[in-house]
Order: structure tokens, then sequence, then C-alpha cells
């Protein structure tokens, strides 16, 4: 399963108070958002057995850029998980964007959605394998394309494992969905009926599990205009990984209700597509995803970094939008 999946059973939280009353100290040094200055939307992470965590992107670098870290804030480029020779090819004229990095019996495997602009119907989302965090990458070619499964715009997937059985979780402004892959995770499942999970105004979606609730990371709103973007990360939360999710008055997803996480303000715009929740040494939860920076003159989707905060059951990030500079995670 995915080894950024942290699954913690604690006790009810009292009304009003933080899930961690008693936070660690912090490390003591800060860092600077965003923490790359150069287009990485869309991202994934993951923690290797080296120690290093491994972050994958949507292509502005062609061919799926890789870049590592061991602390969250200082990431160098180390190639990239596909060639032009090895890249996949199910649509032709795609683009590879979002993907999804897992590590699943073994091996690094590599959900990516490829999609060109318009092409509600041929876009789609495939798979690919590596023995080692940065491959190279084997594609394994496409689990299923958009008019095939019939769900238009079918890109954006996530994984997760629940019960011994994995899922696949996807879709773009035309409902999220959820579907059971076979026990490789390279196929989607023989017997497999797809769910509608939330409505239609939501892409990117992660799922994260935290004191006995799922809760559903999704983005809404344009991803991609620049400084008049009005993409934003938001949230709902079920007891059950199949839904409801509700936000805090108790209104489905289903029907396009949530809790804002973060919104943009008046330097970075566009705050969405989130990575996986990543916890710290002393045990900080930590997410990163992509804005457009009012400072950057290149006017691409820059990498962003948060810390998560628990509040009455509920995700938060300190005064609900980016921070120019804050505390750095502690390893």
């Amino acid at each position: 399963m995915n080894l950024l999946l942290l699954f913690s059973l604690t006790a009810i939280i009292p009304a009003g108070a933080i899930d961690n009353p008693q936070p660690p100290e912090p490390s003591g040094k800060t860092y600077r958002n965003p923490v790359v200055n150069y287009s990485l939307p869309d991202p994934t992470i993951i923690r290797a057995d080296n120690g290093y965590f491994y972050l994958y992107a949507t292509e502005d670098i062609r061919n799926t850029p890789i870049h590592r870290s061991t602390n969250l804030v200082d990431w160098e480029f180390v190639g990239t998980a596909f060639t032009d020779a090895t890249r996949p090819t199910f649509e032709p004229k795609g683009g590879l964007w979002a993907p999804d990095i897992n590590y699943i019996d073994g091996r690094y495997v590599l959900y990516y959605s490829m999609s060109r602009w318009g092409c509600l119907g041929l876009c789609g989302i495939g798979v690919a394998v590596a023995d080692r965090p940065e491959g190279p990458f084997t594609d394994r070619g496409a689990l299923f394309i958009s008019k095939d499964i019939g769900v238009d715009n079918s890109i954006d997937q996530f994984y997760i494992e629940e019960n011994g059985t994995k899922y696949l979780f996807w879709g773009s402004f035309y409902g999220i969905y959820a579907i059971a892959l076979s026990d490789d995770g390279l196929h989607i499942r023989n017997d497999a009926e797809k769910q509608h999970i939330a409505g239609n105004i939501y892409e990117g979606t992660y799922i994260h599990k935290h004191n006995g609730y799922y809760y559903l990371f999704a983005s809404t709103g344009t991803c991609c205009e620049g400084i008049t973007s009005t993409y934003i990360t938001v949230v709902g939360r079920s007891d059950n990984l199949f839904g409801p999710y509700l936000n805090r008055q108790g209104q489905p997803m289903l029907d396009n209700h949530h809790e804002v996480v973060i919104r943009g303000n008046e330097r970075f715009i566009g705050t969405g597509h989130n990575s996986e929740i990543v916890q710290d040494a002393a045990g900080n939860d930590w997410i990163l995803f992509h804005s457009y920076d009012k400072t950057n003159e290149k006017g691409r989707r820059t990498l962003m970094l948060e810390r998560i905060y628990w509040r009455d059951g509920w995700p938060e990030i300190d005064g609900g939008t980016p921070s120019p500079e804050a505390t750095a995670p502690v390893f």
C-alpha cells in the first residue's frame, strides 16, 4: 500500500481542541514558499527506504519530472520517469498529468493521466512500474479510457488499499468515482463496477485517514489561468471509504458541498491539487500543492509547502492561505 497513508486511531478530541494538544517543539528553522520556484504542478510524494522523499509532477518538464529531498524543503531534480522513447503512447498527442506514486508489492507503481485539453472522451489513466523510485519506469499501458469507462475527463487518479482490496479513485469535473483494481494493481478487476463518490465541481482527489475518519481532499475552480485562476483545496469527511463525504453541516460532496482548506491570497493564486499528507519526525503533518506566485514573472505553477493542523476533527492550515515564510518540518 502507499507508504504515506498514515492510519492512526486515537481518542475522540473535545470540541475546540487541536488533535495534538501538546505539539512537539518546532525545528527552529524556517523555509520560504515556494519551495521550488519553477513549474511542478499536481505533486505526488513518497518516502523511500533510503530516507529520501521522492516527488513527481505533471509534465512541464517533459516525461514526468522526479525530485528528491530529505526535509520537504530542499529539492533536487533527479531525472524523469520516462524518456521520449519510453513515454506512454495510448493518447499520442496527450500530455502526462497528475501522477500518483505508490509502493505496491515490492515495486514502485506510478499511475498517470494522459490527456490533452478538450478531448474529454480520449483521455485516460495508465500505469507504469519501476524497481527504484527514480526509475526507469516501464509503462504497462492504459487502465481505461474515458469513453470506455463512461466518465468524461477520466484523469487525476488516486490509489488506496482498504481491507486487502486495491482501489482507484479518479475524476475531473464530471464526478469523482472509485473502482476496484486487480491484486497487482495493474488492471481493473474483472467484476468491478464504478461507484459515484463526489459531485461535478471537483478534481485532484486524495483520501487520508485520520482518527477514524476518511478525508476526501479535492480541488475546485480554475486551475490553469495564471493569476486569474480560482483553484482552491477543499475537503469532506466520512466514516466510510466510499462515503457519503460531508461538510461540517452534514451536506454531501455528492451535491458539491465541502470545507475550504487552502485558498489564495494577494501573492499566491490558484492553490490546489495537493499531494499526500506527510508526517515529519516530530509528528507534524505537511502537505504540498501548487500555486501561481505573483512575484514569478514566468507565471508557472510552483511547489508550495504548508503544515496541516487538525482542529475540531478537520484539517486546516494557519490562516487558511499560504505563508511566504514559516517554521520548517523537523527531520
